[in-house]
């Protein structure tokens, strides 16, 4: 298929954009624009991150000294980019809200409020807001219809967080009072009482964004556009980890909720985890099932999900460290080939312009050179990503079952149950993924859309942290397992929040932990102990030590009575469960072998990504064979082999998978390619990328080239240029210094 010429496209984003201003109708009948990557920035375009992406996301919508929220969109666009929005829907730079400018109330009172009665703020005059209806009313009025009115169509609210730890001021106990009909309860009275506040805030962001969303599709209806509304959002594994209720897979569901992006990075990938008894950070993993459960979030209902990853992180480290932790969460997003949208990063300002403090030292580096590379390869890879079929090797019909009720237990610790470092959840999933499974984690919220367990052969529930947000959910599974599937379920049903007020409880029902009635409609009477002799009552086969087999229709459950942290919280305390995994996929469900390895690997047009497993038995390397071009090396060399040892990752590009060898073409470079030009014998091309940077790039070429020019926009030659010709990839190297005005490149052969 012909290649439409980049530059074409980003003329007409700047025509489209300007129409969006002048005539509504021209933009809804011009053909739709790429929209595949993006990044978010607060700042107006300056050369030093001219990212060349297909979006910049402006965020928020006020005025700066001397530059005006329009301004800095007309900015963006006059380079040639689609302009988005964000803004945070829990924070921001509302001080015209919270100091009263914007209806003569003051309104810092209503932020998020601690037992100690401390407000949680993010910035100065900016606290974590309780979302009360003034609150939506001005994020609507004087946020939403401000950048709608500038011509933007597409608006991303940011992070709906409520903290779990907050929840005592006085604009919440309100609320309570509307939504229970009865007083405010202290959430460190009760688990009872913790899982109802968190249902409350759960409520509040839920409502927050539904109406939010809802004005902006009708006020861009007034408009003639048709408005987006994505949320941006950290993943269900975090906001659990980390304490924190936010709506989450509910919000896939609502009309106004076009899609999401997922916030994943080295901030949150890197928060320690339990496995095999110890606590340390596992990046690559935890990312893994973060990205893992932002696509079971939204899979079933067909929104769209970016993917996001960030080159650096909050906190002071060393860029050796953030560039070893970007490669393991970049290696995780792209293992996950149904997903081909992304951010390629936040914040291009902080990362291009602000240099960093080393940790432990009065040191502040801006980013190396090396580094800056090696980033704008991956990024500019990013626009070719292609979808893909293929999936991750290993079995992918295990599933782990997740609700958004894991953020209503966190905090605080009532009647000395605790689960360290969220260690329930990863003592279900760790132990598998270690073992080279690319466990999937679903969302219980998506049981009723009929593809959400069409390819799970076993899945793994647990009620230890969280609960069944409806009898719904287990007539769902007791339909899916007697249908031939085979549930594992893990728990003593010992925690303090079994027996909050919730339907399992009241309205007729009296079950004292919500399993009962799942085993009821599965009709199975479980002993709530452990056993010990490795047989279950129920039947005559010998199952792994300490666990229940129940046959359920077509189906099989298999009850384990303990809580999944005791399998990583211990040292060598998995091998019962493993087991029992391995015996359920192969002898019962009868889906082949369950493969045991260390190595995650996934073919993707002509890239390559591998990442390999520590801490497993297996210790040997992964080698993949070339002629192969490096992506994570910012010379990009060409590897007879590439050999990837446990705990590294590896991102490749397989020239021999070019659909064209016969068609000069750029394979990899730190610079975004525009008005390629091919005539007998000569290859031109102009590489745009952001000021102050190096750029390296492989060319596929028919033969090796007679002559390289690299000019500046005027045509004068650029100095210092590296070039050398690869026999064995039929690739040529050049190396200059990047220029976002545009570097000429020709080369003839």
């Amino acid at each position: 298929m012909k290649k439409i010429p980049i530059f074409i496209c980003l003329l007409a984003a700047s025509i489209g954009t300007q129409a969006q201003l002048s005539d509504p109708a021209l933009l809804r009948a011009a053909a739709p624009l790429k929209e595949k990557t993006a990044f978010q920035t607060s700042s107006a375009w300056i050369p030093e991150i001219d990212v060349r992406s297909d979006i910049a996301i402006v965020y928020g919508a006020n005025d700066k000294p001397g530059l005006t929220f329009e301004q800095r969109v007309k900015s963006w666009r006059d380079h040639g980019y689609q302009t988005q929005f964000m803004t945070g829907i829990a924070w921001g730079e509302y001080q015209d809200y919270h100091l009263g400018k914007w209806d003569g109330k003051n309104h810092l009172g209503e932020g998020q409020i601690t037992q100690k009665g401390d407000t949680i703020f993010h910035g100065r005059n900016m606290p974590y807001v309780v979302p009360v209806q003034s609150f939506i009313e001005y994020m609507k009025t004087a946020v939403v219809k401000k950048v709608i009115d500038a011509g933007i169509s597409t608006i991303f609210l940011e992070e709906p967080e409520f903290w779990a730890r907050a929840g005592y001021g006085e604009v919440f106990k309100q609320e309570w009072q509307k939504y229970y009909g009865f007083p405010w309860r202290a959430q460190d009275q009760s688990a009872e009482n913790t899982y109802l506040s968190s249902k409350l805030k759960y409520h509040l962001y839920y409502n927050a964004i539904d109406q939010v969303s809802t004005y902006a599709k009708a006020y861009g209806k007034t408009k003639g556009v048709a408005v987006k509304v994505f949320i941006a959002t950290h993943s269900l594994v975090n906001y659990s980890s980390w304490q924190i209720v936010s709506p989450e897979a509910s919000l896939a569901s609502l009309p106004g909720i076009d899609g999401y992006i997922a916030q994943v990075w080295t901030g949150t990938a890197r928060e320690p985890t339990y496995f095999n008894g110890k606590e340390k950070e596992r990046v690559f993993e935890n990312a893994f099932l973060e990205y893992g459960s932002m696509v079971s979030m939204t899979a079933p209902t067909g929104r769209k999900m970016f993917f996001l990853t960030d080159p650096i992180e909050d906190r002071a480290r060393d860029w050796a460290d953030y560039k070893r932790n970007y490669q393991a969460t970049f290696t995780a997003k792209l293992l996950y080939p149904m997903v081909a949208d992304y951010e390629v990063m936040p914040w291009p300002e902080r990362i291009y312009t602000h240099p960093y403090k080393v940790a432990n030292s009065d040191k502040k580096i801006l980013i190396p050179q090396f580094y800056s590379t090696q980033m704008q390869i991956m990024v500019n890879s990013l626009n070719q990503m292609p979808k893909s079929a293929n999936r991750v090797s290993g079995v992918n019909g295990i599933g782990v079952l997740m609700s958004n009720t894991l953020m209503f237990q966190r905090f605080p610790t009532h009647n000395g149950f605790e689960d360290p470092q969220f260690s329930n959840f990863y003592g279900q999933t760790m132990p598998l993924l270690k073992r080279g499974i690319p466990v999937q984690t679903v969302h219980m919220e998506n049981l009723s859309y009929a593809n959400t367990l069409e390819h799970i052969k076993v899945l793994i529930v647990s009620y230890s942290n969280m609960k069944p947000v409806s009898a719904l959910v287990h007539q769902q599974l007791a339909d899916w397992v007697k249908k031939g599937g085979i549930l594992i379920y893990c728990g003593r049903d010992d925690d303090p929040y079994q027996s909050v007020m919730e339907w399992w409880n009241t309205k007729g029902n009296t079950f004292t932990a919500p399993s009962q009635h799942l085993f009821k409609l599965l009709d199975i009477s479980p002993s709530a102990q452990v056993l010990s002799d490795g047989k279950a009552a129920a039947t005559d086969v010998a199952v792994p030590a300490k666990a229940q087999k129940y046959k359920a229709g077509k189906g099989e459950v298999y009850i384990i009575r303990e809580n999944p942290k005791e399998f990583v919280l211990q040292p060598n305390n998995d091998g019962n469960y493993i087991d029992l995994v391995k015996q359920a996929y192969e002898k019962d469900a009868k889906a082949g072998r369950l493969l045991f390895k260390n190595n995650l690997y996934v073919e993707r047009g002509p890239y390559d990504i591998v990442s390999v497993l520590d801490e497993n038995k297996d210790s040997t390397s992964y080698v993949v064979k070339g002629p192969v071009i490096d992506l994570f090396d910012p010379q990009l060399p060409v590897l007879a082999e590439k050999v990837v040892h446990p705990g590294e990752q590896a991102y490749l590009y397989d020239p021999s998978r070019v659909a064209d060898k016969k068609q000069p073409q750029v394979l990899a470079s730190a610079s975004r390619i525009y008005n390629e030009k091919v005539k007998p014998g000569v290859y031109s091309f102009v590489a745009k990328s952001p000021a102050k940077t190096l750029n390296s790039m492989r060319i596929l070429l028919p033969a090796a080239p007679k002559t390289i020019s690299v000019t500046d926009q005027s045509g004068k030659e650029l100095p210092g240029v590296n070039t050398s010709w690869d026999v064995s990839s039929h690739t040529s190297f050049i190396g200059f210094e990047n220029n976002p005005q545009g570097v000429q490149v020709t080369i003839k052969w």
